[in-house]
């Protein structure tokens, strides 16, 4: 072979190489990337890459805090709203025109029935009083001189002394005489009665309001606004709304003819006000709200009650005897009921159903399903399942020894709170 064909042979051969080598590289590069994804997406992969920790976390016991179920007698509330209102409220009303010399009453006072308010001047009432007096004195004397001539009269007309016509006329006189003295009685009578309006006392006991005029004010009987109000505050009575789905069982418990007790708490709900009892309910349902009018009464002996006062209502329907009672919290819900995580001596926990009762604050009384003593998570529900394991951090608010080497939520809020900003 010459020397010419020798070198054109091999320059083709560098041109082979160099045009196989990349095509290579990027089939090898090609078959690298297939058998990294598939590697990376498997399960043992991922957990491989993101440490062994994680999956030894989701194969440990859930950290709970369990409350111990008990028996006792669980009181049945029904809650309302209502506004105190008080049995009486007078508003003080001059009956008489007169100038107000007086006022006998500190603004927010106490008072009984009977006790002076004010005094309006007596003067003008004392005149009229005597003018009728002498009035009925001259009257009088009057009838007792026509009463003398008739049986002087009628003892001449037994002697026929003198006419009959005479003796019936003096006799129709003394009648006269008779009813002008009682007449003037009544003039007396309404003397007195107007002589007393002018001292304005208290027709009800009660708290006395703001004082509405001053002294040496000009009063009427016709103003409108009057001197003072009283409110009657012992006792005073709350009238309060329930729906109208709970009537049926008002009306049970009102036909036990035994007091039904009620309680009245501030606007928060928070604070004790009163205990009172019921004492009527209304005759007709309002359409409007669905809700039926009851009233209660309160002797209110510590005064914290006060008219128009918005107040929360309690009141005892019943007492359910020895049922099971647990927090509020333990209860879940799902699409086929209420149920409760029980936590076996085992540590491992049961999904049981059970059948609720009525709440009062933060327990629940459970009617079925579960017995006293028996234990139940309130915390710590999200990652259980039935048939999971547990550890418990805390049993009756009271924290149990748990395994060091799980790390709680319990001890992971402890630290946050106690972590200086």
């Amino acid at each position: 072979m010459s020397q010419h064909n020798r070198h054109e042979l091999l320059s083709l051969s560098n041109r082979r190489q160099a045009f196989l080598l990349p095509g290579t590289l990027i089939v090898l590069a090609l078959i690298f990337a297939v058998f990294y994804f598939q590697h990376s997406s498997s399960p043992d992969a991922k957990s491989d890459t993101k440490g062994g920790k994680r999956g030894h976390d989701d194969d440990a016991p859930a950290v709970v805090a369990i409350e111990t179920a008990r028996k006792a007698d669980f009181p049945v509330y029904l809650n309302g709203l209502g506004t105190v209102t008080a049995l009486r409220t007078v508003t003080v009303r001059p009956r008489v025109d007169g100038e107000l010399v007086k006022v006998a009453f500190n603004e927010g006072q106490m008072v009984k029935e009977g006790d002076l308010l004010a005094e309006i001047d007596p003067r003008p009432f004392q005149v009229q009083l005597q003018q009728a007096e002498g009035q009925l004195l001259r009257d009088e004397a009057l009838l007792k001189n026509a009463q003398i001539d008739h049986e002087r009269y009628l003892t001449l007309l037994a002697q026929d002394s003198i006419s009959a016509q005479q003796t019936m006329t003096q006799e129709a006189q003394v009648k006269q005489y008779r009813g002008t003295v009682e007449m003037d009685k009544a003039q007396v009578n309404n003397a007195k009665l107007q002589l007393s309006y002018a001292r304005l006392t208290a027709p009800i006991s009660g708290r006395v309001g703001l004082r509405q005029i001053d002294q040496g004010n000009i009063v009427h009987a016709n103003d409108t606004n009057g001197l003072v109000v009283i409110t009657q505050l012992q006792p005073i009575s709350v009238v309060f709304t329930l729906p109208e789905d709970k009537v049926q069982q008002v009306v049970q418990r009102w036909r036990t003819n035994e007091p039904v007790l009620v309680e009245a708490y501030d606007r928060a709900g928070k604070i004790k006000l009163a205990d009172g009892k019921l004492l009527a309910l209304d005759n007709q349902i309002d359409s409007t709200t669905g809700t039926l009018k009851l009233k209660a009464q309160f002797d209110n002996n510590e005064r914290t009650l006060f008219a128009n006062q918005f107040v929360n209502i309690k009141m005892h329907l019943d007492t359910l005897l020895g049922v099971t009672l647990v927090s509020s919290a333990a209860i879940q819900h799902d699409t086929q009921g209420a149920f409760v995580y029980v936590v076996g001596p085992e540590k491992t926990v049961q999904l049981r159903r059970v059948t609720l009762g009525p709440t009062e604050a933060d327990k629940v009384a459970v009617l079925s399903d579960l017995a006293a003593g028996e234990t139940v998570v309130v915390e710590g529900t999200d990652r259980l399942r039935e048939g999971s394991q547990v550890d418990i951090a805390q049993k009756d608010g009271l924290a149990v020894a748990a395994d060091p080497n799980i790390k709680t939520n319990f001890e992971d809020k402890s630290r946050k709170k106690n972590r200086r900003p």
